[in-house]
């Protein structure tokens, strides 16, 4: 085809497609002047009576009619009637076609079509560098070489970087930051997995997690929470958080078991708090549990108590398991044998101290009443005030309470308990996470360390006291 023919065919596709806009026009005439590189393009669109458009082709010609300039290029119209025609010809003219409702002249065409104008951009987006760039009358490479500190900056006038910033200023401009972490190649978000209870709040969840986003904020690390209902299907979980939304991930308390460890991703930092058991390349956070138990139980033997019962936490959990050794190397040590049924097993949670504690008495009816309770921890040990309120029983002038972890649900309460430093287990666990993903990057050394225990301390509170002279029968 030789380019004469081209033009012929060019300008017959237009003059068809304007013949089709000029039928559906019901008002006078009309002007469109499409600028287009190389040719100025006129087109005087006469009343509907006139069958064909006149096209003029090169510099506009004088006109009494004010010249109706396009619009910006709009998307290309929905197909429908003359749907490939119309959808070509825009290439052509982008003139921008709306519905209107039918003409009082009836027109050949089912909707008349009629030039809108374009509606202007919304200015309630957020800046972005080519916004920058086109305040400051420089390109976005620059805007962005300033903004984000690059070395070629050190190119960029002073006069200019000063203009970038201003107008990075009037625009209240402010960094992608997911452009910036997929550039550098992490997200700067910590993940935390945990398992949450649907009855109550979890108080040691909260203390930990406190410590978490408090580290992580001073660290310029933002922190994603991951719930799971339970530990049974964690390990197949797992991966799937570290998906590259975070760069590491802290698990609390995590129950899995060593064959679970080939299902870990490898390629994203872990770190545990109170694990249930070693995980290769997973450094674990805890702290003295067995020692705290051992220290209360011995103190509540010092003062007088003999009959103490533990309302433990679930058997499967080390934790739990710690405690209760604890509890019977005191009474070893002291030279005493603990009760034969002196330690029930149950949940982490104030119901499971209330249900315990009620089916314990329930069973004991008619003989002596413990004369202080050692919960696993303060869930369970408020569980046990609620019981022993609801019967009349004073706390502590007839029996002491004491519990474990000294949260806050605690300390409101002014329980005797065992600290544990959960706050600061999660403020390491935090700062050690970060600092394994810095490693992994090449930006700093690995920790040195697989496994924290950090200590306990008792805490003076309430609900304890020596025991009374008599001894209190359960009715």
């Amino acid at each position: 085809m030789t380019f004469d023919d081209a033009v012929k065919q060019r300008v017959a596709l237009d003059v068809r497609w304007h013949r089709q806009v000029n039928r559906s026009l019901s008002s006078g005439p009309r002007r469109c002047r499409c600028a287009r590189p190389g040719a100025d393009r006129t087109i005087n669109y006469p009343a509907e009576t006139s069958p064909v458009p006149t096209l003029h082709i090169g510099p506009a010609r004088p006109s009494s009619i004010a010249p109706r300039r396009c619009p910006a290029r709009t998307p290309d119209p929905p197909p429908g009637e003359y749907g490939t025609l119309r959808r070509h010809a825009s290439r052509r003219f982008p003139i921008r076609l709306a519905r209107t409702p039918a003409p009082a002249h009836p027109s050949p065409l089912r909707s008349s079509l009629v030039t809108a104008p374009v509606k202007p951009r919304s200015t309630r987006h957020a800046a972005t560098l080519a916004d920058v760039g086109r305040e400051a009358g420089v390109s976005a490479m620059a805007a962005s070489a300033v903004l984000n500190g690059a070395k070629t900056s050190s190119r960029i006038a002073d006069e200019t970087r000063d203009r970038i910033l201003e107008a990075a200023r009037r625009l209240n401009y402010r960094p992608n930051a997911t452009a910036r972490a997929l550039a550098a190649g992490r997200m700067n978000t910590i993940g935390f997995a945990t398992t949450l209870s649907r009855t109550e709040l979890n108080q040691y969840f909260l203390e930990v997690f406190n410590g978490v986003i408090e580290a992580a904020a001073e660290l310029g690390q933002n922190t994603t929470v991951f719930a799971l209902a339970d530990w049974s299907d964690g390990a197949r979980r797992i991966p799937a958080f570290c998906d590259g939304r975070i760069d590491g991930l802290i698990l609390l308390a995590p129950q899995l078991a060593a064959d679970d460890a080939h299902r870990l991703p490898d390629h994203t930092p872990l770190v545990s708090i109170h694990g249930n058991c070693e995980l290769p390349g997973v450094i674990n956070l805890e702290a003295e549990e067995e020692a705290g138990a051992h220290a209360m139980v011995a103190r509540l033997l010092a003062l007088g108590h003999r009959h103490i019962l533990h309302v433990a936490g679930p058997p499967h959990v080390l934790g739990a398991r710690r405690r209760v050794d604890g509890y019977h190397r005191a009474y070893r040590e002291a030279g005493l044998t603990p009760p034969a049924d002196g330690v029930v097993a149950g949940d982490f949670s104030a119901e499971s101290g209330r249900r315990l504690l009620s089916r314990w008495l329930e069973t004991h009816r008619g003989q002596e009443m413990p004369q202080a309770i050692f919960a696993g921890n303060d869930a369970i040990a408020m569980g046990c005030l609620d019981v022993l309120t609801a019967r009349g029983i004073g706390v502590p002038q007839q029996v002491s309470v004491v519990g474990f972890d000294d949260t806050v649900l605690a300390r409101s309460a002014r329980l005797t308990t065992v600290r544990q430093p959960l706050r600061e287990l999660g403020q390491r666990a935090a700062r050690l996470l970060v600092a394994c993903v810095d490693a992994k990057l090449g930006e700093g050394p690995a920790p040195n360390v697989t496994t924290l225990v950090l200590p306990t301390e008792l805490v003076d509170g309430a609900t304890l006291s020596p025991p009374r002279a008599a001894s209190l029968r359960i009715e």
